[in-house]
């Protein structure tokens, strides 16, 4: 991660500072829970934990560790946890023995992993509601702004710019349900001890630290949390991001200089080219669509994190510790600028009229099919009836407007009146069901 691209609550979730104090909240719950209940630890070691570590972040106003000295150690120990404990000690004296009784480091890293990354969807699922609420507020001004549908890049049938906005709401709505589910399944603990089979520790310290964490219990680990829990929160947030992307591609295409149906604002002030001095490029969306490129590049590494040997390697670490902060703070950052872009999107409704009516009124087609199949043709006879003059259309060069209909009109094998084709090109036949679609998304 770096500055650029990084909004501060979510880095400090991942901060060194961070990372200690949940270390030190794991341990001194499961030093807790270990007194008269489990008969490990005498009361006075564990309240003396508390007593001291507490009157030193009163006295230095912040966490009460000191990250350089612990990194300080660890360049000797070579191990981050065994680090952390020394200087544990260093600070509470004697005491500070009657800590990680009966624990392994895995107990420590993954518990602490399970809540930095339930914190990271917290803040996330924020993003996502901020998102909704752009996207919603958007989607009703524009309910009713008519629009050329497109598909394979071609004009289709019309739409409106609502319900383009109702359909990206209805697709991050789904992706916060999915959020939901992988943050729940995340929230483990595991404080099972070297090989989780408890044998050094009583399964009541880990209850206990679930209970005081906020996260639910490991019901079965190894000397780790089962990585198919981390895949699927990272595959989570590769999905949210190809979302993302998709709004952002539509976003990229709307502002083409030949379409300029909608465009990302463009502050006063604000300069698109070093050469060009007349450039407005869509910055922010193309921003979006490399950043949703990096956290799916991260969704492959956690998948691979699942088969790891027997009961425990580490292969699994290094990609965590980098792809833990990059992935959530990446998304986070990304979700930010998405709603931004949503809140600020300039709409040109005139020229989506424009665009609409570029074909001469081909978006009708279907419908004309349709009535002479009614009428009581076949369909390959409709078709080609239909196809043949809308090809004239498609391949006149002057100007289009009401030419389909004219040609229909001029074609002995379309049996139709005039009257009869005039009433297929009423652009509200099109939108009769904009109130339903909004109804489903967006309830009564």
């Amino acid at each position: 991660m770096i500055p650029r691209y990084s909004r501060p609550e979510m880095v400090a979730n991942w901060s060194a500072e961070t990372r200690f104090a949940i270390w030190f909240e794991i341990e001194a719950h499961a030093t807790e829970k270990q007194l008269a209940e489990v008969g490990v630890v005498p009361k006075e070691g564990a309240d003396k934990i508390w007593e001291v570590m507490n009157a030193r972040k009163a006295e230095l106003g912040d966490y009460g560790f000191d990250v350089e000295r612990i990194d300080e150690i660890e360049r000797t120990t070579k191990h981050d946890v065994i680090a952390f404990l020394t200087h544990l000690s260093e600070i509470v004296g004697p005491d500070a023995r009657f800590v990680h009784q009966g624990m392994t480091s895995s107990d420590i890293l993954d518990t602490t992993l399970s809540v930095q990354m339930k914190r990271a969807a917290d803040i996330l699922l924020a993003d996502i509601d901020a998102l909704l609420a752009a996207l919603k507020r958007r989607a009703m001004e524009h309910k009713h702004t008519i629009t050329i549908g497109r598909s394979h890049g071609i004009h289709a049938e019309p739409t409106t710019f609502g319900v383009k906005l109702a359909e990206a709401y209805a697709e991050f709505s789904r992706n916060r349900a999915r959020l939901v589910a992988a943050r729940d399944e995340i929230a483990t603990a595991a404080i099972s001890g070297a090989i989780g089979t408890f044998a050094n520790i009583d399964p009541q310290v880990e209850e206990y630290v679930a209970e005081k964490l906020g996260l639910s219990i490991e019901p079965v680990s190894t000397q780790v949390i089962p990585r198919d829990r981390h895949a699927m929160f990272f595959a989570t947030l590769g999905v949210i991001a190809s979302s993302v992307e998709r709004v952002a591609v539509e976003i990229r295409h709307l502002q083409r200089t030949e379409v300029l149906e909608a465009e990302e604002f463009f502050s006063p002030g604000q300069k698109g080219s070093s050469a060009m001095p007349h450039k407005r490029n869509p910055v922010l969306t193309e921003n979006l669509t490399g950043l949703a490129r990096l956290v799916r590049g991260m969704v492959t590494p956690a998948l691979e994190n699942v088969a790891l040997w027997h009961e425990r390697d580490i292969s699994h670490s290094s990609v965590e510790r980098m792809i833990g902060p990059d992935a959530t703070v990446t998304l986070d950052f990304a979700l930010a600028r998405l709603t931004g872009v949503i809140d600020k999107l300039v709409v040109y409704p005139e020229n989506m009229r424009k665009n609409l009516d570029l074909l001469g009124g081909l978006h009708n087609s279907q419908r004309v099919l349709l009535a002479l199949t009614q009428a009581g043709y076949s369909r390959e006879d409709s078709y080609a009836a239909v196809q043949r003059n809308a090809m004239k259309v498609w391949e006149h060069r002057g100007d289009r407007a009401g030419l389909f209909a004219q040609n229909l009109k001029a074609d002995p094998d379309v049996t139709l009146s005039d009257a009869q084709i005039d009433a297929m090109f009423d652009d509200g036949y099109h939108l009769k069901h904009v109130d339903t679609i909004f109804s489903r998304v967006f309830g009564a």
